[in-house]
């Protein structure tokens, strides 16, 4: 007679552990190489980016004292700036690289070099990957350095959005917008432009002083009174 198959429990359970060492022995042979190297390759990596994330702060470190060295020769008038500014303004850094240039402009500013500044200060206004407010105060002193050479609509449209209350650069930017709008013949706009600067506390006191006397000049009262004559 045929001996009946083993149903018993226990064996079952004894043929599927017997199936999933198989399965993982066969599956070993055929990974196991790949993942041993995927493990290495994962450790290397990180080691490597710890590496490469230690040499940048080196990096970073020298040319934060080389920038130092290089507005104190800037200051002191040695020919060495430019040479030191020149190589920072190549820096993977962003905030070095943006100063580097900036400070390259002003150089040129010295020799009344308005064009060489304006273009320094375009790199650094028109590069997407340094900050906004670098880019906005570069693309204010690039427009102060054209500011009789380009048009008066590239003026309103470049700093139109800077131009508004609350704005860090409401003063410098609303002041070079008012005096674009006179140049097109628009007096009610430099009008109420130049009151909206004269009634900012925040804005820097010269300029302030300005727009009061241009307000004046174009028919806007711009001049706060207290209180208690308001209310009279």
């Amino acid at each position: 007679m045929a001996v009946p198959p083993n149903t018993d429990a226990a064996f079952l359970r004894e043929v599927d552990e017997e199936l999933r060492r198989e399965q993982m022995a066969t599956a070993w042979r055929r990974y196991g190489i790949a993942a041993i190297a995927i493990v290495v390759l994962i450790v290397l990596g990180f080691g490597g980016w710890q590496i490469y994330r230690a040499h940048q702060q080196s990096v970073a470190g020298d040319e934060g004292e080389a920038l130092s060295k290089a507005y104190e020769d800037a200051g002191a008038r040695r020919p060495a700036a430019a040479t030191e500014l020149g190589s920072l303004a190549g820096s993977n850094v962003k905030g070095y690289r943006a100063l580097a240039l900036m400070s390259q402009a002003d150089l040129l500013l010295q020799k009344n070099d308005l064009r060489g500044a304006a273009a320094k200060f375009a790199e650094v206004a028109n590069d997407g990957s340094i900050g906004q407010p670098f880019r906005d105060l570069a693309l204010i002193r690039q427009t102060s350095a054209e500011l009789d050479t380009i048009k008066p609509d590239v003026v309103v449209s470049r700093l139109r959005g800077l131009a508004v209350k609350g704005n860090p650069w409401f003063g410098s930017a609303g002041e070079m917008v008012a005096v674009s709008y006179l140049k097109m013949g628009r007096r009610d706009l430099a009008g109420t432009l130049y009151g909206q600067i004269a009634r900012e506390p925040d804005v820097a006191e010269s300029v302030r002083q300005r727009a009061v006397q241009m307000a004046g000049v174009l028919g806007v009262d711009a001049v706060n009174q207290p209180k208690e004559q308001k209310s009279q």
